[in-house]
């Protein structure tokens, strides 16, 4: 059975740390997709940082440098260690799974998703 759920949400100032987790099961094995997304106010949900299940990874330029995605605990946990945040990062956070071999930045492409972490970042 597939469940992702998010958890570390909450309210920084700006230039501070969160981590985010995903607690993740049913994609502990074979090829899959896994990625963080956020969603903003009026705006589109947007990919940010993706895993792949042979441990690559890749960044939204907004992002990059900044933020870092993992898997821990026998890949039953999905990580998002944010650093240096700005306001701007505010948003609504979904980690996101699929089984393909190619990940796309795309929502569209994901077919399970938790059900999202608060995070705002005051200046």
């Amino acid at each position: 059975q597939v469940q992702l759920v998010e958890s570390g949400g909450g309210s920084v100032q700006a230039g501070g740390s969160l981590r985010l987790s995903c607690a993740v099961s049913g994609y502990t094995y074979g090829t899959y997709c896994m990625a963080w997304f956020r969603q903003a106010p009026g705006k589109e949900r947007e990919g940010i940082a993706i895993i792949t299940s042979s441990g690559t990874t890749n960044y939204a330029d907004s992002v990059k440098g900044r933020f870092t995605i993992s898997q821990e605990n026998a890949k039953r946990t999905l990580s998002l260690q944010m650093n240096s945040l700005k306001p701007e990062d505010t948003a609504m956070y979904y980690c996101a799974a699929v089984r393909r071999s190619w990940c796309s930045w795309s929502r569209w492409t994901y077919t399970d998703w938790g059900q999202g972490t608060q995070v705002t970042v005051s200046s």
